[in-house]
């Protein structure tokens, strides 16, 4: 069982923890909550989030934290870990995550992950090898030195220490840049050969991952109406609350969508809301385009259409009965 991670050691290689659960995914507002709820209940089960921000105390509107209806119906599990001033890795959530599963196993019950957050996803099914702590830094004169010169002088950086890396990379994502020259600068070893796991899918007949999967006009619409209904419950007044209380949220925290926008929006002092929804809307149907994109080439996924209207009990019950030993 690995160490915990808190401490910012990311020493410990983490195992696949595919065949001791069940992942429900699928993009943002496809109604993964509801539906693990069900399934949950149906084969006594507890739920662990697969979601980067919902591990963060306060964030609860923009991450679509469980009511407390749900909590009290069936145990979740990593959610309200750090407060959103602090920094939460891939290693800090599989430390916890393999605590969890190993728990709930000794009840006898079922670990359901749910959630949609790729890095933690494919470390949970694949495994991971998280390489060395954070250095900032370093990650500080990498950034300054992208400020200057740009990213395509970022990529060719990368391309000389790791080009399969390189390869791999978004020619925008300059975030991977940065972390595959730290861990080649503090390891001697690219990260492309680290994460080796990452290339070797498990068989989708053999383990339970179930990706939900919507036509992109009723997503859109469902993305819409839950987008609206996150102000009207105050996502505003959240956002506001937090930079009251914390001043300045992590590096992590900082980039969740909503939570950017709306800080964003309270830094400029303007007061009209409407333009702001609308934004956020866009930037969640944007994300959900890519959750898809990404899922298609996520070879473990066995694939659960819905469409509206639906009983989440339906589909968690086509669940149910498609789970393998």
């Amino acid at each position: 069982m690995p160490q915990n991670s808190m401490d910012g050691q990311e020493s410990v290689s983490y195992r696949s923890l595919v065949q001791d659960s069940i992942v429900l995914t699928g993009p943002t507002a496809s109604g993964k909550s509801s539906i693990a709820l069900c399934l949950a209940q149906i084969i006594g089960g507890e739920v662990l989030s697969l979601d980067s921000i919902a591990v963060y105390r306060g964030m609860d509107i923009g991450s679509a934290k469980p009511s407390r209806q749900d909590l009290r119906a069936v145990p979740h599990h990593l959610i309200d870990m750090v407060d959103p001033t602090e920094e939460f890795s891939v290693a800090c959530y599989l430390a916890a995550a393999h605590d969890a599963v190993e728990q709930i196993q000794k009840r006898g019950r079922r670990a359901i992950f749910v959630g949609g957050t790729p890095m933690f996803l494919k470390a949970v099914v694949r495994g991971f090898d998280p390489g060395p702590p954070a250095d900032w830094a370093f990650r500080k004169a990498v950034e300054s030195d992208l400020e200057q010169h740009g990213i395509e002088a970022l990529r060719q950086r990368v391309q000389q220490v790791d080009p399969l890396a390189a390869h791999r990379i978004g020619s925008n994502d300059a975030r991977r840049m940065i972390r595959a020259l730290e861990v080649a600068y503090h390891t001697g070893t690219p990260i492309s050969h680290r994460q080796v796991q990452f290339d070797h899918h498990q068989d989708p007949d053999k383990c339970n991952v179930f990706a939900l999967q919507w036509q992109r006009p009723q997503l859109h619409d469902r993305i819409n109406r839950r987008v609206k209904q996150m102000f009207e419950d105050g996502f505003i007044a959240e956002v506001q609350s937090l930079l009251d209380q914390h001043g300045e949220l992590s590096r992590t925290a900082n980039q969740a969508l909503g939570y950017r926008e709306i800080s964003e929006w309270i830094e400029r002092g303007e007061s009209e809301t409407d333009v702001l929804i609308e934004e956020v809307s866009a930037h969640t149907r944007q994300l959900a385009r890519r959750q898809e994109t990404w899922l298609r080439s996520f070879n473990e996924r066995r694939t659960i259409d819905v469409s509206d209207p639906h009983e989440p009990a339906q589909v968690a019950q086509q669940i149910a009965a498609s789970i393998v030993p």
